[in-house]
This record gives C-alpha cells, structure tokens and sequence, in this order.
C-alpha cells in the first residue's frame, strides 16, 4: 500500500470518478483489470488503492507514482488510451489530479 508522507520523494495522484450504483462494480472490475495487468507494470508504478463509497455513487483511486513524468507516459500509451475510452463510458465523469502532501497524521 502506498505511504502517505511530506518527506517522500514521489508523485501522488488521486482520481475521482462519478459513478451509478448500476456502473459501479463494472467501472470497479476494468479498474482492477487495469492496475493488475497494465498500470502496475509500467516504469515509476509504486502503488495504488481503491475506495468507494457506500451508495456506490463515487469512487476514488488513490496511486503513486516516481515521476510525474512516468505517470503522463502511461496516461499516453496506447493501452491506457484504450481503456479511458472504456472508462469514460462507465462513468459520468473522472478526473486525475496530481497532489503534493501537504501533511499526515496518525
């Protein structure tokens, strides 16, 4: 599992994606399917996680990354291209943002 920390040298990026509960364990299995044989195999991949939210309206994804160069690199590919298209029709709407910690708490 990824590591939430101000001092880590990486790249998060967290994913929101707006979704029906009649969408939602599809938009989920192309999710995993993606991380298991694709994303997580790419240069730069350190880790990611899936949340979503009981009315099975929101989901969120939650990966880091080495470089933001490596995650833009895998967004580009052809493969990941393929799977947005497929993605983007089983949401309403998805948007990957790059964050920096600002801070952790335990």
């Amino acid at each position: 599992m990824p590591t939430i920390s101000q001092d880590a040298d990486l790249q998060t990026v967290i994913t929101t994606f707006d979704v029906t509960p009649g969408t939602c364990q599809d938009l989920l299995d192309e999710l995993h399917d993606a991380y298991t044989n694709f994303i997580s195999k790419q240069p730069g991949f350190i880790g990611a996680g899936l949340h979503v939210n009981d009315a099975q309206t929101r989901i969120a994804n939650y990966s880091q990354w080495k470089r933001r160069e490596d995650f833009q690199a895998m967004l580009r590919s052809d493969e990941m291209r393929t799977r947005n298209r497929r993605i983007a029709e089983l949401c309403k709407s998805f948007e990957p943002v790059m964050y920096e910690v600002f801070g952790s708490f335990n």
